[in-house]
């Protein structure tokens, strides 16, 4: 006679789902919507979200939530998707590319398809937008995507269970998750080349590794909320002005701002604000 399971408590992970470091992944038309190439790569997009669904549910999870993060919001293929997960797809969300972290349910996070930071080493490397940044600087610290977020899941009291890039994305994330767990689906070569792996292995490798990282999905106490400053750096001057139309962002060189928020959460919203508006000052061919 098999005992009957036994549930102390229900289990949510959220599932951040990048693009530039999924499986296949290696150059520009690879991510942008509309092209021949987004479209064949949307699969294997995909098949990695979907084996990260599948190892969760296997480890106990009840709840998987997909939050699409890729620029238009509306990549993956929900019909190829395990129908246990739940999506949510499209854009203008309060925290963008982890939006539904801050509603107190979620255990764990998982960051899948994510990439390294602008004027990092990593395939194709940026932090928000393609172009123009050329680095990001979070207390001091170089930033990614990846550590950008990791301050915001922290302050929610919210571990990061599972990374998934290329190798280099895994080895940033050891920075800000050193106990999640990562899978490279490739190995960078350059910011539009790298040495990667068959969908059947890599879905096989990501399957693996979030039966294993679930454990440590475990929601604690949120702490205070801390200031951070964040300064970026871009590659024109113009830009500058751009940004510091966005309250309390200040030039603090040629072609670098600066500002200071009172929490993670008001820091992510004011680095999007200020991403949006500086991509409307960029011209298709000076930049």
């Amino acid at each position: 006679m098999v005992a009957d399971r036994v549930t102390f408590r229900d289990m949510k992970i959220l599932i951040s789902a990048d693009m530039e470091g999924a499986t296949g992944v290696t150059w520009p038309a690879d991510v942008l919507p509309g092209t021949p190439q987004w479209e064949r790569c949307r699969s294997m997009f995909t098949s990695d979200v979907d084996a990260a669904v599948r190892g969760f549910f296997e480890a106990g999870a009840d709840e998987v939530l997909i939050n699409e993060a890729h620029w238009s919001m509306r990549n993956l293929l929900l019909e190829q998707l395990d129908e246990r997960a739940e999506m949510l797809t499209g854009r203008h969300k309060s925290l963008s590319m982890i939006e539904g972290i801050q509603h107190g349910d979620v255990d764990g996070v998982a960051f899948l398809g994510y990439h390294t930071g602008a004027g990092s080493e990593g395939v194709l490397a940026h932090t928000f937008l393609a172009n123009s940044l050329t680095g990001v600087w979070a207390d001091g610290v170089r930033a990614s995507e990846g550590y950008l977020n990791s301050l915001v899941t922290a302050e929610y009291g919210v571990p990061i269970v599972l990374v998934t890039g290329d190798d280099r994305t895994v080895e940033d994330a050891k920075g800000y998750a050193p106990e999640a767990g990562g899978v490279a689906v490739k190995d960078y070569v350059s910011r539009y080349a790298a040495v990667c792996r068959p969908p059947a292995r890599t879905a096989a490798e990501i399957r693996d590794a979030a039966r294993r990282a679930a454990p440590l999905a475990a929601r604690r106490t949120p702490p205070a909320p801390e200031p951070h400053t964040i300064e970026i750096e871009f590659d024109a001057e113009h830009l500058v002005g751009a940004a510091t139309v966005v309250p309390g962002v200040a030039r603090t060189a040629e072609r670098r701002v600066s500002y200071t928020s009172p929490s993670a959460y008001e820091a992510i919203r004011c680095f999007k604000a200020v991403t949006t508006v500086v991509s409307s000052a960029v011209e298709e061919q000076y930049g």
